[in-house]
């Protein structure tokens, strides 16, 4: 709430940022709320107008609209949240989707936060969560990724950090690009379980699980089509274990000790510490030691 005359003390209410998900390939999955909030609005931020006028049409949606996209998400955001000061409800939807998840939106959220202006998300269609849903792989513990950086460098740090994750996996990706993408991952982090998902929600949805080797073999001989989600299998717990194991082993158990207790670590705790690390009981390492030392 301000004030725009002191003297007068007329009150004005800020308006507010409605963040709208639409559907990613089915229309039936348009939700009333947000039928509603996109009529309620004073204007509609959308990622693509052209694209966008077809569904508001399709629930005759006469809302007026602008675009709010990658190139002009700083400056339209400020020009939105003056007109969301001055009391108008905004109400933001992008192509597909939720707004604000691998895509310019989160801009908009960030800069309605600072100024103090109410934001209010209305769930529906997410490509993510529904390819996670049908990939028959964990889902009790994800990370989402979005689409893989253009930068070379950037990317390949990514991956590094993907080679050691343990959650499964969520990736987006253009046909165009999938080849690609599927032989850096499969280089990176070797073969593991993937589920490939396109056109979802669509008449020719297609869900595919297979491996990464798998899926390479099959796009030898097939053109991939439609947008991606590909959902990863995480690195194996025990894997990752046994591979700390394996490099502590490189070591000696006692340039193993020494290492902690150059840190300040007290003789037990650094017995505890190596043990762990070894997979080995506290009680092996002591002996050992005692071995050593006698």
């Amino acid at each position: 709430m301000r004030y725009t005359d002191i003297d007068k003390c007329e009150k004005i209410m800020d308006g507010k940022l409605v963040l709208c998900a639409t559907p990613i390939g089915n229309l039936k999955d348009m939700t009333p709320r947000v039928v509603e909030a996109l009529m309620e609005a004073d204007l509609i931020a959308a990622e693509d107008t052209r694209n966008s006028l077809k569904l508001l049409n399709h629930f005759q949606i006469n809302t007026p609209m602008t675009s709010y996209h990658e190139h002009n998400k700083i400056e339209k955001a400020k020009n939105l949240t003056e007109q969301m000061h001055a009391g108008k409800t905004v109400a933001l939807i992008t192509d597909a989707g939720t707004p604000a998840i691998s895509d310019p939106g989160e801009v908009l959220v960030q800069m309605c936060q600072q100024e103090g202006i109410t934001v209010t998300s209305l769930p529906g269609a997410c490509a993510c969560i529904t390819a996670l849903t049908l990939s028959g792989l964990s889902a009790r513990r994800f990370c989402f990724e979005g689409f893989l950086p253009a930068d070379k460098k950037e990317k390949q740090e990514i991956l590094k950090e993907l080679r050691e994750e343990t959650r499964t996996i969520i990736l987006y990706e253009a046909p165009h690009r999938l080849v690609k993408t599927l032989k850096e991952l499969f280089e990176m982090l070797g073969d593991r379980r993937v589920t490939l998902c396109r056109e979802l929600t669509k008449k020719f949805e297609t869900v595919l699980p297979t491996t990464l080797a798998g899926a390479l073999r099959l796009y030898e001989t097939e053109e991939p089509r439609g947008e991606y989600v590909l959902v990863l299998e995480g690195r194996s717990l025990a894997d990752k274990k046994q591979e700390t194991i394996r490099s502590w082993q490189e070591i000696s158990i006692e340039e193993h000790m020494k290492f902690y207790e150059d840190r300040g670590i007290i003789r037990k705790e650094a017995m505890k510490a190596v043990a762990a690390d070894r997979g080995l009981s506290k009680r092996e390492i002591y002996r050992y030691l005692l071995e050593k030392e006698s």
